[in-house]
């Protein structure tokens, strides 16, 4: 378990899939994943054993209410490098579908999140692609201290309209710097 005032990031339990798939597919939340289909139990399932319990490239945790111990949502860090020492960030609330909510439960996650990957991982860079409309978590890893290194233009097809993606990305420097500060 990694603590943190407001939430707990721990590992995910095959009984919080189905919360788990009932967000993923919420229009709202899945124009912003890459999973462009909606999910069923058995892709779930799927990911679950494939992903979260097989491949060591990937790093999933259930965020989890301190006061209440109620899942609240989902993140990790995925696509890990273990040679260059990257890995793609990924993370959304999914209680009351707020996606990145106001009460600073995604921030916190990114924060244990960061901490876990650059002091326990020992990683270089944690890095995310994210579609240009998806404003709300720009703004959240900016404030967190990552920057944007670059656009992908016309990346993303969604709505009946082409999309750029955003590369961000915050180095283990950064975020030690970032640290002493607060």
């Amino acid at each position: 378990m990694i603590k943190g005032k407001k939430v707990y990031l721990c590992a995910l339990e095959r009984e919080d899939l189905p919360f788990l798939m009932e967000w993923r597919n919420h229009p709202e939340f899945r124009k912003h994943f890459r999973e462009y289909r909606e999910l069923n139990m058995d892709m779930q399932n799927r990911w679950y054993e494939t992903k979260v319990l097989q491949d060591p490239s990937t790093m999933m945790f259930a965020i989890k209410e301190c006061e209440t111990e109620e899942l609240i949502g989902c993140c990790g860090l995925c696509y890990i490098n273990w040679v260059h020492r990257n890995a793609d960030l990924s993370l959304y609330i999914g209680k009351d579908l707020v996606y990145i909510d106001k009460e600073g439960y995604a921030k916190e996650s990114c924060q244990l999140l960061f901490d876990y990957g650059f002091l326990e991982l020992g990683l270089r860079k944690i890095w995310s692609e994210l579609y240009e409309f998806d404003n709300r978590k720009i703004d959240l890893y900016q404030e967190l201290g990552m920057e944007i290194d670059g656009t992908l233009r016309s990346q993303y097809y969604y709505n009946g309209k082409w999309w750029d993606s955003k590369l961000l990305s915050i180095l283990d420097e950064e975020w030690k710097k970032g640290r002493e500060v607060d």
